[in-house]
């Protein structure tokens, strides 16, 4: 764990402040590249930028009110780890939307293509909470448990790093949605399987992690996976319907 890289008196830099940092940067790089590749206008870029910022403020308000039973809101908010990737969805998107809706654009190929962009940027945030001990699973005796003493909150026994089990599969899903948007997919498909996978991914991987249930048997977070893939159901259906319209 490196949780603070430099201090100067109370002000610290965290190792997780500066992935999120690079996730966003790497985050708007995917997105240009991709912008290039379907021939759009580089003013697009502008949806990125801004999504990046309702994407940031989006995942940590949510993830402050989501443990604000455990701690005061304001210190949760102040924090040095904590994301939640439905409210960075929530508020990216939106953000995003917003821009798109004021300037006129088309919305479903903007969306498609930040949809790499998204994965990468998601990766790498997943290494920022590995790095302060934050988000990690339960209890195990696999050889590639890891303990957080200084994590968030502390544990000095064994436990599954889902932060790279995360991390691990968004690579592959970056690499995946390029792939699709090379090979001709159509927009709503691209969209489509992003929400499906990467909801699926992150509904699976909350069986082991420590968030309580709150209906049902499931974690707030699996309710909004199931969620997000309807939505991911129903933009390929849209997309269908769409083709077939043609």
């Amino acid at each position: 764990m490196y949780p603070v890289i430099v201090r100067f008196g109370d002000f610290e830099i965290t190792s997780f402040g500066v992935m999120v940092g690079i996730a966003v940067l790497v985050g708007v790089w995917v997105y240009g590249r991709e912008l290039q590749r379907a021939r759009m206008a580089p003013d697009r870029l502008d949806a990125a930028l801004w999504g990046a910022f309702g994407g940031m403020a989006g995942a940590k308000l949510i993830w402050a009110i989501e443990f604000s039973d455990d701690a005061p809101f304001l210190e949760l908010l102040l924090s040095r780890g904590g994301l939640s990737w439905y409210g960075g969805l929530l508020g990216g998107v939106g953000a995003a939307v917003l821009v798109v809706w004021r300037r006129h654009w088309k919305l479903l190929p903007i969306l498609a293509a930040a949809t790499p962009a998204l994965a990468f940027g998601h990766l790498l945030g997943r290494i920022g909470c590995f790095l302060v001990g934050d988000d990690y699973g339960r209890p195990t005796n696999l050889p590639w448990g890891i303990a957080f003493p200084q994590g968030l909150p502390p544990t000095t026994v064994p436990v599954h790093p889902t932060q790279l089990y995360e991390a691990a599969f968004l690579g592959a899903l970056g690499w995946l949605l390029i792939h699709w948007r090379r090979t001709g997919l159509v927009d709503a498909a691209v969209l489509g399987r992003y929400l499906i996978l990467a909801g699926a991914a992150r509904f699976a991987i909350e069986f082991i992690r420590v968030n309580e249930p709150v209906a049902l048997g499931l974690t707030l977070a699996q309710w909004l996976s199931l969620t997000v893939i309807i939505a991911g159901a129903g933009a390929i259906a849209t997309g269908r319907r769409s083709k077939a319209a043609l």
